[in-house]
Parts: C-alpha cells; structure tokens; sequence
C-alpha cells in the first residue's frame, strides 16, 4: 500500500506548493489546508474523489455527553466532503464506546456502564445535527451507530469471520499497542487491544452495506484505520482508502482544547457561546493563521490577506476576531455568535451594566466567579470582595488597587472600598463584576436570594 505522509506536524496552510498534489477538489482543498497528515493509495484515492457522491466517515465514540473543540475539526473536514460533492457518513460508536480505544492512551480507560455510553450517543446523535445537511436524497449525510451491527454479534461467530484475518504480529506492530506494551506499569487489556478489531469491522460493514470505500480521523487512527483497508482487501478482495488528519497543536506545546476553567464542549449548556468566542478570540498570533485554514470556509486568498495582518498589525486581532466569528457561528449559530461577541465589546468597552441577566451568567462561566449568600454580602465590604473573588491577595493589596484607581465595579471606577457590599446596586440584583486593570476580570453572584 502506498502512502503520501506528509508528517504529524501539519506544515502552514499557506506553504508553497509549486504544483498540486492532487486533481481531485476535496484532497486538493485539505491539502493547502494543512490537513493530510496520510493518504492511503493517494494516486488511487485522487482519482475515486474525481467522481462525485462518493461515500466517506469520521468515527466519534461517545465518551462524554458532548463533543469537544477536540473533536470539530473531524466534523469540519466531513463538512468539507459534503461541500466538494461527496456524501459524509457520521459513525457514532455507541459500541466501541463501550471498550475505549487505546490510541493515544497512556492506562486503560475506564469502562463506562452501557446506559451512559448509550445515553451520550443518543445525546451526540442530536448535537451533530447543525454541521451537515442531513436531508433526504443522493448528497444528504448518513448517520450511523455502530452499536446497531457490534450490539448482535456473537462471539464465536465474530472470531470466525472476522478475527481469523487478523495476525497477531501485525496487531502488536500498532504504535497505540506497541507504546503500551512497552510500559511495565501500564500494558493493555484483551479489552482494548480488541478495539482496532472493531474498528476494522465498522469499515467492512459500511462498505458493504453503503458502498464506503473510505475511513478518515486524526493521525493517531492511522493504525485502526489501515487496519479496516486490510479486513476490506482480505474479506472482499476490493480497494479501501484512509486518509488522516494532524492532530490539533498549539506552537506552545499547550493542549488544545483546554482553558484553565476546564475543557470547551461543543454543547453550549456546557459552553456557552461567549467562552467559545473568547477561546479562539484569544488564539495566539503563532496559531491563528493555522487555525484558520483548519477550521473555516476561507479560500486560500482570504486565509493570505488575514496572514499578511498577523505579519505587519498583529495587535489589530482582525484574524482572530474573524476565527472567533465564523467557529462560534458554526457550533452556536449566528444569532448566538452575534450576542456573544456583543457581551465581548460591552465587557471591554466598560458597558457592562448594559448586559442582560442571562447575558451575565454566560459571562460568569467564562471568568473566575464566587457565590455569596445573602449572609456574606450583608456583612462584606468592596474590599473584602476583592480578596474573596481573587482579584486581590490581601485586604492591603486591594486597597492599594482601589486607591490606584486599578479598580472597576459593574463598570464604575472605584476609589476607596469602604462600602458594604449591599449598598453597592448588583447588575440585575445579583452580580458584581470587577475589572482588575485592564483585561483581568472577576465575579461575585449572589445565590439563595428570592
């Protein structure tokens, strides 16, 4: 099997490229993207994309109730397919679920009961919805669970038909078996060394039953995926494809994905809009440019004019601001992306007090908030807030703030700090939002009032 690899480091979306790779629209596009990382057959693969509406799925396993940032960058790409005149599949692993797969994996996973696992996918089925067009008809996307075919199958019959065609050499030779293998703490489990199986065994079944001919994911399924062409060759005597996808880095070696109040979900009840918002608005200039090949609908041309601005005004943001915009509106909508980028320009504006009571909430899960009783603001000083809601260490460090001026509450300055906190009006009866100089923000909510 041939394979054009260009490496797990995706190159800038931007590189030159004195002629194109590929003829075909969907892997010409991924390309100058940055998003192949391996193509199976990539002669053959060009060639099967030159014919429209052909089949191709992304797996999602459902290990939380929500998707994550983590895991839209497949969502895009199968976007991508729909759009270049391909049919997308979305697998839901509702059964591999619930095994776990070992890529990527330094221990065994927990193994989740089946009514949550189930309950995610259900969840999942819903949330996967708003990225593609699902509608009746030739171009419309398929979704399926794997749990449907995983879910009836017997044993012995499983290791008949479809475990004889895997040797075992080749199972170990997998990097996520082999990193854990090598590991005396660690291992793998017969539980989890299985998942590349039944991961195969999805391909086979969407070949035959849709005519699915290829498997993409992240680089680190280029195991599980090569894993599938091989059952389809062995079984079927016919030509599969895989393509994978870089993982998602960021030039400083930080997760992506991960904020320091926790993971950003694609659920908005989980996340809302704003954080989303302010997590790509806040991407750094290294990144940026990256991410907007990766993640939006930009041509080329407009990917180039938002890097030149990155090269000679990067304190503008224009190009993070337009990656803000155009993810938030795709995970959130418009309406919500418009709304959260309002919040965004009313928080730094100084215009907080013009913000609505649900408005202030989205706030409050996007920047360090303390609940207060009644009991607590009835005997609290401005003062004494600062340090319980941490913009401040010490009561002598806050005052040292409030007479500097560094301090503004619910958007008015604040001098000496004396006041009790109950005289101070909250926003709509129950917030008190401080600013600590210029971008540090911090909140106090009341809760248990009527």
């Amino acid at each position: 099997m041939d394979c054009y690899y260009t490496g797990v480091k995706a190159p800038s979306p931007l590189r030159p490229l004195p002629a194109p790779t590929f003829r075909s629209e969907l892997l010409g596009d991924l390309e100058w993207r940055g998003l192949l990382a391996n193509v199976s057959d990539p002669a053959d693969a060009d060639r099967h994309f030159l014919e429209p509406g052909r089949l191709a799925y992304i797996g999602f396993d459902p290990t939380a109730d929500s998707l994550h940032v983590g895991s839209l960058l497949g969502l895009v790409v199968l976007r991508r397919i729909q759009r270049a005149g391909h049919r997308p599949v979305l697998l839901i692993g509702g059964g591999t679920g619930l095994i776990g797969d070992p890529s990527g994996k330094s221990g065994e996973r927990a193994l989740d009961p089946e009514e949550l696992v189930a309950a995610a996918a259900a969840r999942l089925k819903v949330q996967v919805q708003r990225f593609l067009d699902f509608d009746p008809g030739p171009g419309g996307a398929l979704l399926v669970n794997n749990y449907d075919w995983l879910g009836k199958m017997e044993v012995i019959s499983f290791l008949r038909d479809v475990g004889k065609h895997f040797p075992l050499g080749a199972m170990l030779a997998k990097e996520s078996v082999r990193t854990r293998m090598g590991r005396p703490d660690a291992g793998i489990s017969f539980t989890e060394f299985s998942y590349q199986v039944l991961q195969a065994y999805d391909f086979l079944r969407l070949f035959h039953d849709r005519g699915c001919r290829v498997q993409l994911g992240g680089s680190d399924q280029w195991g599980n995926i090569t894993a599938g062409i091989e059952l389809i060759r062995r079984v079927a005597g016919e030509q599969a494809f895989g393509i994978t996808h870089p993982l998602v880095t960021k030039d400083d070696g930080a997760k992506f994905g991960k904020t320091e109040s926790g993971t950003i979900w694609l659920d908005a009840e989980k996340t809302s809009p704003y954080e989303m918002y302010q997590f790509w608005l806040n991407t750094p200039d290294s990144d940026v440019v990256k991410f907007l090949g990766y993640f939006t609908f930009l041509g080329r041309d407009e990917v180039a004019d938002l890097a030149d601005i990155v090269a000679k005004t990067p304190e503008e943001r224009e190009a993070q601001r337009v990656l803000a915009r155009h993810v938030t509106a795709l995970v959130h909508g418009d309406v919500a992306m418009r709304e959260a980028e309002a919040i965004g320009a009313a928080m730094f504006g100084g215009e907080v007090a013009s913000l609505g009571s649900a408005q202030l909430e989205q706030v409050c899960r996007a920047i360090p908030t303390t609940d207060l009783t009644p009991t607590e603001v009835a005997a609290m000083t401005v003062v004494d807030l600062l340090v319980r809601v941490g913009a401040a260490e010490s009561k002598g460090e806050a005052r040292k703030l409030l007479a500097g001026g560094g301090i503004t509450l619910n958007g008015k300055r604040l001098v000496g700090g004396t006041e009790i906190l109950s005289a101070v009006p909250a926003l709509h009866g129950r917030f008190w939002i401080v600013r600590k100089g210029r971008r540090s923000y911090f909140a106090g909510r009341l809760v248990g009032h009527r």
